[in-house]
């Protein structure tokens, strides 16, 4: 039963009578679909509509909600927070004892009595555990990082850089984390037109190898030309948000995919249901 405890997380409190209407309305989430014992993912977008704060949401009791994130952004996201907060009837405080601990497979190390654990809904075709109470040491890290890359779940700072990317890009829209059917919220015209247009062209992909693949960082290009970057890496896998346009072009015509000098083949994730663009791209449009 592989199971880890993350030391790089935090956790912020948002609660008062005004707390589900306050994150509803500034959120990519669509708190409405948000059941009790589930964690989702979501974002704060700039209004141009890229990621400025990702996270996971939770409840945590009535007009209560417990929000997971980087540790080393907490404190700007409760100052973001804070600056939308105006006149709603919410507080908003970071919680100084945070354990994040995760279980995978079959079974959970969440004691039924666990009234934190919660079940991370961006693993669509596997079980996956949070817990905010539990203390077990350490677990298999490595583990974690290699499960959560086979299953093309991406996370800021790992695989990529907020205020550089869009929901689309990191599978927010596949995996729960965009209410396309709630109201506004910040940013939401531009997640809307990409959303009806169908004009996202960076998506998540898995990267695989028959050699260990270079640092996160390195670029995969196609004849020297860029197509993506390689993120998080677990030795022959990895993920990297690339152009599936110039992917599909790339292996239409038989080109090979390079990581650094490492040949690799780039897979859309089993449980996303996107797809490579049907139409191949010109060498203007790449």
């Amino acid at each position: 039963m592989p199971f880890a405890q993350l030391k790089d997380r935090a956790l912020i409190s948002v609660s008062g009578p005004d707390a589900e209407h306050f994150l509803q309305n500034i959120l990519t989430t669509d708190l409405d679909t948000l059941g009790d014992g589930e964690a989702k993912p979501g974002a704060l977008l700039a209004p141009q509509g890229k990621i400025l704060f990702d996270f996971l949401i939770s409840r945590a009791g009535e007009n209560a909600f417990r929000l997971e994130c980087r540790a080393d952004i907490s404190d700007d996201f409760v100052r973001r927070l804070t600056l939308y907060k105006l006149r709603a009837k919410v507080e908003i405080a970071k919680l100084e004892q945070a354990f994040v601990t995760l279980a995978w497979g079959k079974e959970s190390i969440a004691s039924q009595s666990d009234s934190t654990a919660v079940a991370d809904r961006r693993f669509r075709d596997e079980s996956m555990t949070r817990s905010y109470a539990s203390t077990v040491e350490n677990g298999d890290i490595a583990a974690w990082q290699a499960f959560r890359i086979a299953h093309g779940v991406a996370e800021s700072g790992a695989d990529y850089a907020l205020g550089d990317a869009f929901p689309h890009d990191v599978l927010l829209d596949e995996m729960g984390g965009v209410g396309f059917k709630k109201g506004c919220y910040i940013g939401q015209e531009v997640v809307s037109r990409m959303q009806h247009r169908g004009t996202a062209r960076r998506r998540v992909l898995v990267v695989q190898a028959g050699h260990p693949l270079p640092a996160a960082g390195t670029e995969l290009t196609v004849e020297g030309r860029p197509v993506g970057t390689l993120g998080s890496n677990a030795g022959t896998t990895a993920l990297t948000i690339a152009r599936i346009d110039r992917v599909k072009a790339a292996m239409d015509a038989g080109q090979p995919i390079l990581a650094s000098d490492v040949p690799v083949t780039l897979t859309i994730p089993g449980w996303a249901k996107f797809t490579f663009p049907q139409e191949a791209v010109s060498a203007e449009e790449a």
